[in-house]
């Protein structure tokens, strides 16, 4: 779908549809069964919402540790700078400054939003060439300290 929509928006076009979602946690924590184990998978879908105008992400994740998720991608129509808001299941909500270029996706939250600012987060994740699959990663940085590996997390194109 691109219809009237800006070129900043139309470059989200290849998030578009379901996937699988492979977290990989270090060592010591526990991690949620994939596609390939015999526990339930882990999926999200984008979607374009609203005529195109905002892309939406929906994540449910069937581990009772883990919150399912909506989100919802805007770029600002005179920076063309995008910003992800997150909802959870678990009553949270973030703003993350998201970027998109040649194929690494970036989310970052640095500043406090709907709720404090106990620790930074980052996401950077890169699509493979066929773009199905995005092989990534989420930090974490605490009192200005350095940023320290969360989990790696890993979309499949499902289907």
């Amino acid at each position: 779908m691109t219809g009237n929509r800006p070129e900043v928006l139309a470059r989200l076009d290849v998030f578009v549809g379901e996937w699988h979602l492979e977290p990989r946690f270090p060592e010591g924590r526990p991690s949620p069964p994939g596609p390939a184990g015999d526990g339930p998978v882990a999926r999200t879908r984008f979607e374009w919402a609203l005529d195109g105008h905002f892309l939406v992400q929906h994540t449910e994740i069937p581990v009772p540790e883990a919150p399912d998720g909506l989100m919802v991608v805007r770029a600002d129509p005179g920076t063309g700078a995008y910003t992800q808001h997150y909802f959870d299941s678990r009553g949270v909500a973030r703003l993350y400054a998201m970027s998109f270029d040649d194929g690494v996706w970036t989310l970052t939250r640095e500043s406090p939003d709907f709720t404090p600012l106990e620790f930074r987060q980052r996401f950077t994740g890169t699509f493979s060439e066929d773009g199905n699959t995005i092989t990534g990663a989420w930090e974490v940085r605490f009192d200005g300290g350095e940023w320290e590996h969360d989990f790696a997390l890993t979309y499949r194109r499902a289907g």
